[in-house]
């Protein structure tokens, strides 16, 4: 079965650019090695927990896939200018319009539409190399 279309649009790349801020979201936190602990992990009540220090959520960790279009995505980046790659990312954690012109100093339709740009090369830079979109039902194999 074809697919709905093979072109690469401005929301395809704005939306693979928040699922790897996502996916970058979920990874595990980085840690000093060498060190650990040896003590035993405590089942507190309710009402201890909320003295504990360690984190109570963790969102469950990216699955395989996921980790590799974050990647694929972090090497779409290389063909963006260092202020553009700081504004896809910024909206891709999705950080208000507010928050984005203030660290751009612009107003917010400048904002938005350096952002349209820049989402332009990285559809266009994908379209001419042929890249593909994937398929919409990857996991469902039948």
């Amino acid at each position: 079965m074809a697919d709905r279309h093979t072109t690469w649009t401005i929301e395809d790349v704005a939306a693979r650019f928040e699922d790897a801020a996502t996916t970058g979201r979920r990874l595990p936190p980085v840690r000093v090695q060498g060190y650990f602990n040896c003590w035993p992990a405590f089942a507190r009540k309710e009402w201890e927990a909320f003295a504990a220090d360690e984190k109570v959520y963790r969102p469950f960790p990216p699955s395989p896939d996921a980790i590799d279009r974050m990647l694929e995505t972090m090497r779409w980046v290389q063909w963006l200018e260092v202020e553009q790659r700081h504004l896809v990312w910024m909206r891709a954690k999705r950080y208000g319009w507010r928050e984005i012109t203030i660290r751009f100093a612009c107003d917010r339709t400048t904002a938005w539409r350096r952002w349209q740009r820049a989402l332009e090369i990285v559809a266009a830079q994908l379209n001419s190399d042929g890249v593909r979109l994937p398929s919409k039902n990857v996991g469902n194999l039948g």
